[in-house]
């Protein structure tokens, strides 16, 4: 049975201070569920000291974006060497404000999935498309080709370990929210093309998140449909209180 991942992506937001009380204020009470898996995506700034934090509980911690090279003259880069290092266990690759303004690819999130799982770090890999291809109904092409391209040259084994989250960017941060319906649909499409270029039993065992407005009051109608198995969220898992009912309701 897969279980809810809770991925709290803070994006460029708070400073050392607020990103500790935050932690401290929750590692306590992440359910310790099978049920339920808690993450914080956090700047790189601030993963040595959340990962000593974290040690010992069930909350893990994420970075929000590595280079594919373990080393190099790539200036101002991490590596999935230095993450490892450090302790932390997952890694967003491909997020929508990546391809938009700092030029991913669907190539490069490739390199850098395949680097993850190279260097022992579990990818999240996000895809999603904008509005004017929903209303062009190239939704279901676009995210297709986003996955394919995405878990080229992985195993099964190691795409049955990827999170993949689909984030309509329409609905990032916009308040705006696809219906459960809608997502669900997305999501199994993404499941059926994980089974198209695996087999059944990898695309029965990938997690499916979905991202984009989720917020406690909409988190269980959500994580209630057929093929979401969690949430990618920004917002709302800023607080530590509101962090934690999303954690809650992919415990139950």
């Amino acid at each position: 049975m897969r279980k809810n991942v809770i991925a709290g992506n803070w994006k460029m937001n708070k400073v050392l201070s607020e990103a500790n009380e935050f932690v401290d204020a929750v590692i306590e009470k992440v359910p310790n569920s099978d049920n339920v898996e808690a993450i914080v995506c956090a700047p790189f700034v601030y993963l040595p000291s959340l990962v000593e934090k974290a040690k010992g509980t069930n909350l893990k911690v994420a970075a929000q974006n590595m280079h594919f090279e373990e080393n190099g003259a790539y200036t101002g880069e991490v590596s999935p060497v230095m993450l490892k290092d450090l302790g932390v266990t997952h890694v967003v690759l491909g997020h929508s404000e990546r391809r938009e303004y700092f030029a991913e690819t669907d190539e490069t999130v490739n390199q850098k999935t395949v680097a993850a799982f190279k260097h022992g770090l579990t990818p999240i890999v996000c895809v999603g498309e904008t509005l004017e291809q929903r209303e062009a109904n190239e939704t279901m092409s676009l995210v297709e080709d986003q996955v394919k391209k995405a878990v080229a040259g992985l195993s099964n084994e190691q795409v049955a370990e990827t999170i993949i989250a689909y984030e309509p960017i329409w609905a990032i941060g916009t308040g705006k929210t696809a219906s459960s319906e809608d997502a669900n649909e997305v999501c199994k499409h993404i499941r059926n093309v994980v089974k198209e270029v695996t087999s059944a039993d990898t695309a029965d065992k990938v997690i499916i998140q979905y991202g984009g407005s989720v917020k406690p009051a909409n988190v269980e109608e959500l994580l209630a449909q057929s093929d979401i198995d969690g949430a990618l969220v920004g917002g709302a898992s800023l607080e530590a209180d509101s962090f934690l009912q999303l954690v809650e309701a992919g415990a139950k």
